[in-house]
C-alpha cells in the first residue's frame, strides 16, 4: 500500500493542484463578485489572514470564469485518470480494500462504522482510497416537503444550487399542499430543464398519519411528513436523499449520493451531528429535550435507505417509539427530528454519521466552524434558525453571499443539457422544437414569430395569497402587467381598488428579489393579501405583453376580470361600481361628449383601433401571443371579443386615470426601426386573414375597416 502511495505521488500531487487552484479561483470570482455590494471579503479560518482581492471587470471576470471552467475539465479528466484500476497485482490488492473518505473532517465526527472512525482518527484524508464514484447517468432522487407560497419561493434558491453543480439526472419527489403543487408544477413545467424529473405528492392525504403529534415548531404538520416518506415514495424507489428547503448546495449533489455506497450491515440513516447543543439539555434552566445519542442529529439531510428501512419496519418503529416519548415530554420542539433522534437512541446500529461539512448548521451557537477550514470544504450549508439570513455566525456573509448568489442567478441558464446520458422523451419539448425547425429563419421578421412560441419560466403567487370567494358570484379582478420600471405604480393602484388582483410581472431573477424587498418593505402591498404576483422570467429581447395579460387572466377566480395596463388609475369606487351596479360583457370609453352627460349605460359599435379596457366573463378570449412590444397586443384582443358577439357597454359613472411615465423601450424601438414598424404591420394582416378562416363572412368588416382606417 505505502509503496503504491510513492509511485503515484507526483500524480496526486498534479491531482491536487488542481483540484485546489479552481477552489481558490472561485473564492476569488465568488467575494470579488460581491464588491459592488459594499461587502468585505471575510477571513475563512480565524487563524488565516486574507490578502485584498481586487475588483475585476465584467470582461475579465467572464474570461477568468471561462478558464476555470476549462481547468475544472482538465482536473475532472485528470481524477478520472487517477481512478482507473491499477494494472500491477499489487496495486489490485490494495484498490479492493475499504472505500474511505477523501475529504478531511475538522471535527470529533465519525463516520458511524469502525473503519470509519479510525479513518478519522489519522485525519480521514488518506489518498491512496478510492472515492465511490456514481455513474454519470445515474439518475439521484431528492425529495423535499414543501407548503405554503414562502416555502415554494425559498425552494427555487435550494433546487438552483443543485442544478449549478449537478452532473447526474435528477427526479425530484416533492411532498406538497395543494398551493406548492400549483406553484411548483407550473415553475417546472416551464423552466424546462433537461433530465429533470418532478413528481408530486399530496401532502394533505398525510396529515391524518402524523396529525396525532403535537408539534411546536414553526413548522407545523409539515414538519412532521419525512417519518412516513417510505409510506409515501413508490415502492420501487430503493434510496432517496431527503432535505429541508433551507438548504443551499456548494457541491455536486452527487458526491453526497455516492455516500450510500459507505453504509454497512444495518446502517439505513445518513445524518450529521446537531452542532448545537439543544439535545445536551443545557440551554437553560429545566431545558428537558428528546432523548438523542450525545448531540443528536439534525435532520436538514437526510440519506434514507428505503428498501431496507421497510424490511426493518421503519413505520411501526417511530410510532411506537413517539407514542411512548409522548407520553411523558407531551410534544415535539423540533418536528420530525426529536422523532428521529428517539428511535436512534434506542437503535444506533441504523445511523451512519455524516461528516459535518454535509450540514454545516447556521443557527445561532452552533459549532458550525469546526466543519470547515476554508472554502473548499463546503459541501451543504443549512438555514437552519428561523432568522435565516440574519442569524449569527463569525462568516455568516460570507454564507449569506454565496446564498444570494444562487438566490439571483439566471435559471434560464441551467437548462443545460446532460450529453451522453438517455433521457425520457418530453413531448412538449420535441413538439416546440418541431415548430421552431419549420421557422424560416431567413425572414426579416422571424424573432418576431419566435417569441410567439418562446416559452418563459413563470412562478405563480410569487408572495402570499389570500382571497375568499364572495357569496354572491358577482365579483372582479383587476388585470394588470408590468415590468420593473412601473412598480413604483402599484401602491397606487392597490389603494384605488380594493377588490381582488391578479399581476403578471416580467422580471429577471435578481429583479424578482428587488421586487420582493420593495414589496415587504411596503405597508400598503403587506397589508393586502388579495393580489396575485405572478413572476414571469425574463427571456428575449421583447416584451411578451399578450403573454404576461395571460398569464394574469389564468389565475383570475372570480366570475368577472378587469382588463386594464398598470399606467391606468381606476377611480376611487369603481370596484364597488362594477360589482354591485352593472353586469356586463365589456365596456369602451368612447364617444366621451355622451359619456359627460350620460346618467344610464350605453352600447356602441366596433371601430378599427378600438382598444379599450373591459370587464370580462373570466372565460372570455386570450390574447395573441404573436403582439408582442409595442402595437395592436389590446386591438387584436378586442376584434377577438366583437367576432365572438361580445356587446360594448360604456359606464356613465366609471373612468381610469392614465399615468404619465417615461417611453417605453418597445415604443421607441417601434418609432425608431423601420424594420420593427413592417413586422408588425405583417403580423396584422396574418391576423386578420386568421379571423376570415375562423369567422367567416363576419370578419370581413374587419378586412374592410383596416384599409379605410
Amino acid at each position: 500500500m505505502l509503496g503504491m502511495c510513492r509511485g503515484r505521488r507526483k500524480f496526486l500531487a498534479a491531482s491536487l493542484a488542481l483540484v485546489f487552484i479552481p477552489a481558490l479561483t472561485w473564492l476569488y470570482l465568488s467575494v470579488g463578485s460581491f464588491q459592488g455590494e459594499d461587502v468585505k471579503p471575510l477571513p475563512l479560518s480565524p487563524l488565516e489572514a486574507q490578502s485584498p482581492i481586487p475588483v475585476v471587470g465584467a470582461g475579465e471576470r467572464q474570461a477568468l470564469e471561462l478558464r476555470v471552467r476549462a481547468v475544472e475539465e482538465e482536473n475532472r479528466a485528470l481524477r478520472r485518470e487517477l481512478s482507473r484500476p491499477p494494472r500491477s497485482p499489487s496495486a489490485r490488492l490494495a484498490s479492493g480494500g475499504h472505500h474511505g473518505n477523501q475529504s478531511r473532517t475538522h471535527s470529533e465526527e465519525g463516520t458511524g462504522d469502525n473503519e470509519g472512525q479510525k479513518a478519522a482518527a489519522v485525519g480521514n484524508s488518506s489518498d491512496c482510497v478510492q472515492q465511490p464514484v456514481v455513474d454519470k447517468c445515474e439518475t439521484i432522487h431528492v425529495a423535499i416537503v414543501c407548503a405554503g407560497y414562502n416555502a415554494s419561493r425559498d425552494v427555487v434558491t435550494l433546487v438552483k444550487s443543485v442544478l449549478f453543480h449537478r452532473r447526474n439526472p435528477l427526479h425530484f419527489h416533492f411532498i406538497t399542499d395543494s398551493i406548492a403543487q400549483q406553484i411548483l408544477s407550473s415553475l417546472f413545467h416551464t423552466w424546462m430543464v433537461p433530465a429533470v424529473r418532478v413528481d408530486f405528492y399530496d401532502a394533505d392525504e398525510l396529515k391524518s398519519e402524523v396529525s396525532w403529534i403535537p408539534n411546536k415548531h414553526y413548522s407545523g404538520i409539515y414538519g412532521l411528513m419525512k417519518l412516513v416518506l417510505t409510506k409515501t415514495l413508490p415502492s420501487d424507489l430503493q434510496r432517496v436523499i431527503v432535505l429541508d428547503t433551507d438548504i443551499t448546495f456548494a457541491t455536486d449533489i452527487a458526491e453526497l449520493w455516492a455516500v450510500f455506497h459507505k453504509f454497512k450491515g444495518q446502517q439505513v440513516l445518513g445524518l450529521v451531528e446537531n452542532q448545537s447543543d439543544w439535545y445536551l439539555g443545557n440551554l437553560w434552566k429545566n431545558h428537558r429535550p428528546w432523548p438523542a445519542l450525545g448531540r443528536g442529529f439534525n435532520t436538514g439531510v437526510i440519506l434514507l435507505l428505503l428498501d431496507r428501512l421497510r424490511k426493518l419496519r421503519w413505520e411501526q418503529m417511530w410510532r411506537l417509539t413517539a407514542e411512548r416519548e409522548l407520553m411523558s415530554m407531551l410534544s415535539t420542539s423540533l418536528a420530525d427530528q426529536d422523532i428521529f433522534n428517539a428511535v436512534i437512541k434506542q437503535n444506533p446500529f441504523l445511523v451512519y454519521q455524516l461528516p459535518c461539512f454535509w450540514n454545516v448548521q447556521l443557527s445561532d451557537h452552533t459549532r458550525s466552524e469546526k466543519c470547515y477550514k476554508d472554502v473548499s470544504d463546503l459541501k451543504v450549508i443549512h438555514w437552519n434558525s428561523p432568522k435565516k439570513l440574519r442569524v449569527k455566525n463569525k462568516h455568516v456573509e460570507f454564507f449569506r453571499n454565496l446564498y444570494l448568489t444562487f438566490l439571483e442567478y439566471d435559471g434560464n441558464l441551467l437548462r443545460r443539457e446532460l450529453f451522453g446520458c438517455p433521457s425520457e422523451t418530453d413531448h412538449n419539448s420535441e413538439n416546440l422544437q418541431k415548430t421552431l425547425s419549420e421557422l424560416d429563419e431567413d425572414d426579416p421578421c422571424y424573432e418576431f414569430r419566435r417569441e410567439r412560441f418562446t416559452v418563459h419560466r413563470t412562478h405563480l403567487y410569487f408572495l402570499h395569497y389570500e382571497y375568499e370567494p364572495s357569496s354572491d358570484n358577482a365579483d372582479v379582478t383587476l388585470v394588470a402587467q408590468l415590468s420593473m420600471d412601473r412598480l413604483q405604480m402599484l401602491e397606487a393602484i392597490c389603494k384605488h381598488w380594493e377588490g381582488p388582483i391578479s399581476l403578471a410581472l416580467y422580471l429577471s431573477d435578481a429583479e424578482a428579489q428587488q421586487f420582493l424587498r420593495y414589496a415587504q418593505g411596503s405597508e400598503v402591498l403587506m397589508s393586502r393579501g388579495n393580489v396575485g404576483y405572478h413572476i414571469v422570467y425574463k427571456e428575449g429581447q421583447f416584451y411578451p405583453v399578450n403573454l404576461l395579460r395571460n398569464v394574469a387572466m389564468r389565475q383570475v377566480n372570480t366570475p368577472y376580470m378587469f382588463l386594464s395596463d398598470i399606467d391606468f388609475l381606476p377611480m376611487y369606487g369603481l370596484y364597488e361600481y362594477l360589482r354591485y351596479h352593472v353586469w356586463i360583457k365589456g365596456h369602451k370609453p368612447t364617444d366621451f361628449a355622451k359619456w359627460r352627460t350620460a346618467t344610464t349605460p350605453y352600447r356602441v359599435q366596433w371601430e378599427a383601433d378600438f382598444e379599450p379596457y373591459v370587464m370580462v366573463r373570466r372565460d372570455s378570449p386570450e390574447y395573441d401571443r404573436r403582439f408582442v412590444g409595442f402595437g395592436w397586443n389590446k386591438v387584436a384582443h378586442i376584434m377577438e371579443l366583437d367576432a365572438q358577439e361580445y356587446e360594448f357597454v360604456v359606464l356613465p359613472n366609471a373612468y381610469m386615470i392614465h399615468m404619465p411615465h417615461a417611453p417605453s423601450f418597445d415604443i421607441t424601438k417601434f418609432r425608431s426601426n423601420k424594420q420593427y414598424r413592417v413586422c408588425l404591420k405583417t403580423l396584422k394582416e396574418e391576423f386578420q386573414q386568421n379571423m376570415s378562416r375562423r369567422y367567416g363572412f363576419a370578419a370581413l368588416k374587419y378586412m374592410t375597416a383596416e384599409n379605410n382606417s
